[in-house]
């Protein structure tokens, strides 16, 4: 997985592929200018339900490490340090990271973001039990709109 510039250089000199979290083409370039030909996936992390706020909230409870900010998140070498942070965190910093809520445009637009950067494949991580209406959701909202 790449997040900077070092990860993606070695990704491209010596791995299969690229995962990354953000929609960002420099990540891409360096990996391709590195040598690597293989895939580029990137992780969307969103949390749907039907109502907006509960999604945010849902977002919050169970992935508070999403807002966490900058290396802040890479660093913190123990359970009870990722606790501690995801204390700080409100309810807005999250919707900011994740896609929280019904709107099939913001799942799209996130989507799009990374294939403009250059990923060829988005992997989609749902945070939250409706795991079955988030399934139900994307088949008829967002893969024929983004598939098309």
């Amino acid at each position: 997985a790449a997040a900077g510039e070092d990860s993606a250089e070695l990704a491209g000199r010596i791995g299969d592929g690229l995962i990354s979290t953000a929609p960002k083409r420099d990540t891409v370039e360096t990996f391709e200018k590195s040598g690597g030909s293989g895939p580029r996936y990137g992780q969307l992390t969103v949390c749907y339900d039907t109502d907006e706020a509960r999604a945010r909230r849902t977002a919050l409870m169970q992935w508070p490490n999403a807002a966490i900010p900058g290396q802040l998140g890479q660093e913190l070498p123990l359970p009870s340090h990722f606790e501690q942070a995801a204390k700080t965190i409100a309810e807005d910093s999250i919707a900011e990271s994740v896609v929280c809520g019904p709107d099939p445009a913001k799942h799209i637009e996130q989507i799009s973001a990374f294939a403009e950067a250059g990923f060829d494949h988005v992997y989609v991580h749902q945070i939250g039990t409706a795991q079955e209406e988030f399934i139900e959701f994307y088949a008829a909202e967002i893969i024929p709109k983004v598939a098309a």
